[in-house]
């Protein structure tokens, strides 16, 4: 067994895990793990802004419809 031989085995063996990862990711098992997991920065950004809205208006003792809705149409 020369360095050529152990050039081909980590070869097939990284096609045979790349093959694996592929098939994992694309399973339909994982699919509501993977959608959840992608909402997660949205979810985040509209708690924040309900937070910060609150506190403005605790703030002042007024609404302030103005700054909410500049913050709504941020991305």
């Amino acid at each position: 067994m020369d360095i050529n031989d152990l050039r081909g085995l980590s070869t097939v063996f990284a096609m045979i895990a790349f093959l694996g990862v592929c098939f994992w990711a694309y399973s339909g098992r994982n699919k509501q793990q993977f959608n959840e997991a992608a909402s997660l920065p949205f979810a985040d950004d509209a708690a924040h802004i309900n937070t910060r809205d609150a506190s403005n208006t605790k703030e002042r003792g007024v609404a302030n419809n103005e700054h909410a809705d500049k913050d709504k149409g941020a991305i």
